[in-house]
């Protein structure tokens, strides 16, 4: 009998008139990779993330205000294990910290959506590798990079030699950084790069 109830509630919840606007779903859509019903199911997972902090009516501009924690965002399974998950939430939120709106949110899994074209994904990818945020990728951040794919378990000396393979391969004009026109030219030609960076929703 409680689920029944439950179920009700849930259905009452998340329709479409309770918690956006018909303008603001239309905005939405017109502004990422989803349908509709794709938003709902995003609001859905985002309050589900603390309810007691997620209001059920996301109307006015609360989806722009009401913040979720980086620690409450990481609990996702597409973030869980991803040794990117903090830099991922923090060039997605609007405070730099990592702490999401649903706003964030909804633009973080649009750009990792396979709707979502290459340049917009290699545009995201590289600010997530640009730890220092000068435009460049250099030997800084590229260290940082290869720590965190190898949750650290690397040398100092292996590290530093896979920072001048990449360079030697990626630095055309010999500045010892990789800016964003060397990284699209090298990593356009990866066809893994597509498919590890997207995330079903």
């Amino acid at each position: 009998m409680g689920n029944t109830t439950s179920s009700i509630t849930d259905l009452n919840l998340f329709s479409k008139g309770g918690v956006f606007t018909s303008e603001q779903l239309d905005e939405y859509q017109d502004c990422t990779f989803f349908t509709k019903k794709d938003i709902l199911r995003l609001y859905k997972r985002f309050y589900a993330l603390n309810p007691n902090k997620v209001p059920a009516n996301m109307q006015g501009n609360r989806a722009s205000i009401v913040a979720l924690t980086f620690e409450e965002i990481e609990k996702i399974p597409e973030l869980k294990e991803n040794p990117f998950r903090r830099r991922i939430c923090q060039v997605f939120s609007e405070d730099g910290c990592g702490n999401l709106t649903f706003d964030d949110f909804l633009d973080m899994f649009s750009v990792f959506s396979e709707m979502a074209p290459l340049p917009l994904k290699l545009k995201y990818a590289f600010r997530i590798y640009d730890f220092d945020g000068d435009d460049f990728l250099g030997p800084s951040d590229l260290s940082k990079m290869i720590r965190s794919l190898t949750r650290d378990e690397l040398t100092d000396e292996e590290v530093e030699f896979i920072i001048e393979r990449i360079i030697e391969e990626a630095d055309l004009d010999s500045d010892n950084r990789i800016s964003y026109a060397e990284f699209e030219h090298v990593v356009s030609r990866s066809p893994d790069f597509i498919r590890t960076f997207h995330i079903r929703i």
